[in-house]
Formats: structure tokens, sequence, C-alpha cells
């Protein structure tokens, strides 16, 4: 795997500050328990947005090809309908919603990890990011959630 002083500079930064919105929904949940319901709501809707980029960058990637394969992009399709499926869960279901996302980030994860035609410092990237975003929605969904 290759190391963090692989990655593009600009990528990593832009990538670490990609986290905030996912580390800084539970935080504010602490300082602000009044907050928790729209923290909770802000963090979902962010992991939902960020799935479905994942799976747009891989079925960009898919498509540059002469070919594409049907499977990837399918694969591709499936996050962001997975995204959307998950915010549209119920209300009182917030805590299955964060923790869905988390899952589902984690499977994007061990698919990016195959690393077909991706950049040799993606995987870095990516489990960097994951981890991080896992993270936060796991807090999320402790902090956040009734």
């Amino acid at each position: 795997m290759a190391t963090l002083t692989s990655i593009p500079r600009s990528v990593l930064i832009y990538g670490l500050l990609g986290l905030i919105p996912f580390l800084a929904p539970p935080v504010a949940g602490v300082i602000f328990p009044e907050a928790r319901a729209i923290a909770a709501t802000a963090l979902g809707v962010y992991a939902a947005l960020i799935l479905s980029f994942l799976g747009g960058a891989r079925w960009g990637l898919a498509i540059a090809r002469p070919a594409p394969k049907a499977s990837v992009v399918t694969l591709a399709m499936a996050s962001s309908l997975a995204a959307w499926a998950l915010l549209l869960w119920p209300e009182g279901w917030e805590r299955a919603r964060l923790l869905g996302l988390a899952v589902a980030l984690g499977l994007h994860w061990v698919w990016d990890m195959r690393g077909q035609g991706l950049p040799v410092w993606y995987p870095t990237l990516r489990t960097v990011l994951t981890i991080g975003a896992v993270i936060g929605l796991i807090a999320g969904a402790a902090v956040l959630t009734p």
C-alpha cells in the first residue's frame, strides 16, 4: 500500500477536509444537545452524498473505457441508490440510517480495495478517509440518536 506522502497534495488536503462534516456533527451534538436532531440529519445527508460521489467516480472511470463492464456500472449506480434508500428510512430510524451508511461506505471501500484501474495511492487515501467517515457515523449513531 502506498504512503500518505505519495497521494497528490491537493487530493489529500481536500480528502481530509472532507472528513470535517463526518466528525463535526457528533462533537456538535455533545456541545449543543438541543441540536442533536439537525446534526444527525446533516451527518446522514453528507454521508449519502459522499457515497453517491464515490459511486459516480467509479462510474466515470468505467464509462471512460471503450467497453465498460456492466457489473461495474451497476455497482456504481448501487451506491447512489443505497444512499437514497437509506435517506428515505422513516423517523425513528436515525441510528439505523447512520449505521447503514457506515456499512455502505465500508462495502464501497472493499470494492475500491480491488484497485482495478485506480491510481496506486488511491487505496491508501480511501482507507484513511473511510476510517474517518465510519468513526464519525458510529459516533453520530451513539451520540446523536435516541
